[in-house]
Order: C-alpha cells, then sequence, then structure tokens
C-alpha cells in the first residue's frame, strides 16, 4: 500500500501559528470558530509542542513558541506580517461570536467589491484572521472595475 504525499483530510497548504499559549489558543479558536482538536503533543513543562485543529474543512496547527527553534509569536515579533482568510457560511455570526470569545475588530464586517462580504479582525494572540462568507461569483474584469470604482469612492 503506497502512502499518500498529503495526508488525508489535509490540503497541500496547512498554516502552523506560533503563540504565547498555545493551550489557550486553542480554546479560543473552539470558542470563536468552532474548530475541533485532532490531536495535541504537550512538552515537559506542560506547553504544547503541537497540537492539530480542524476548522470547517481545513487544518490549522499550532504550537507554543520556541525561541531557540526561531518560533516565535507575533507579540514576541511586534506584530504579524500574514493574515489568514477563513470562509464560513455566516460570516456575521462567526464575527460576532469571535468578537465574545476575545477577538479585537480590526475591520468591520461589510459587502466587499471582490463578491465577498468580510470583516478583519485580531485573535488574543496576535494572529489576524479575515472571516468572509462568499456571496459573489464575479469575473476578474468585474472585480477590477469594481476595485477602480471602489478606490475612486475612498480618495
Amino acid at each position: 500500500m503506497t502512502v499518500s504525499a498529503i495526508p488525508d483530510g489535509y490540503h497541500a497548504l496547512t498554516p502552523y501559528l506560533i503563540t504565547e499559549n498555545a493551550a489557550q489558543a486553542i480554546d479560543f479558536y473552539r470558542r470563536a470558530f468552532a474548530a475541533e482538536l485532532i490531536m495535541q503533543l504537550p512538552m515537559p513543562d506542560g506547553g504544547v509542542a503541537h497540537a492539530e485543529l480542524k476548522i470547517g474543512d481545513s487544518h490549522l496547527m499550532l504550537s507554543d513558541m520556541c525561541p531557540d527553534m526561531h518560533f516565535k509569536s507575533p507579540q514576541q515579533l511586534g506584530g504579524t506580517p500574514v493574515s489568514l482568510m477563513l470562509y464560513v457560511p455566516d460570516v456575521d455570526s462567526t464575527f460576532t461570536q469571535a468578537i465574545a470569545a476575545g477577538a479585537t475588530e480590526l475591520r468591520p464586517v461589510v459587502d466587499q467589491f471582490y463578491g465577498d462580504r468580510a470583516g478583519t479582525l485580531q485573535d488574543p494572540f496576535g494572529h489576524v484572521w479575515t472571516i468572509g462568507t462568499h456571496q459573489e461569483d464575479l469575473t476578474e474584469q468585474e472585480i477590477m472595475a469594481r476595485m477602480a470604482e471602489w478606490m475612486t469612492d475612498d480618495s
């Protein structure tokens, strides 16, 4: 029997987040995004060496920071240059749930020119998430026209 290069149920690309308190992050993602804990490997000091969650149809890996291995949290780095996009059936409900669980709103949920209804938040561990629900299938030309109009309107 041949082993698949990508484990069953995973996609080719899986985000891996580093946090200052992975156990609390796991609890937050479970409350905010209905994440399912797939596995959690403890460190001798009680931290999380590795954990895997499933949100919707996608996996998310995370662990506590380990500066000796160059794994640093957003707080340690002074922010994050990476944002995660999470599609859900009801963006308004999920966004409200994440805020209630402890996230901070960065941009409110609104209808976007590219056909999604979306908003952006920061989780309590410094990671930035855009939560969205796809509402319209648009061509690239339609998106570009709407973007040009949007940029003119906001100037």
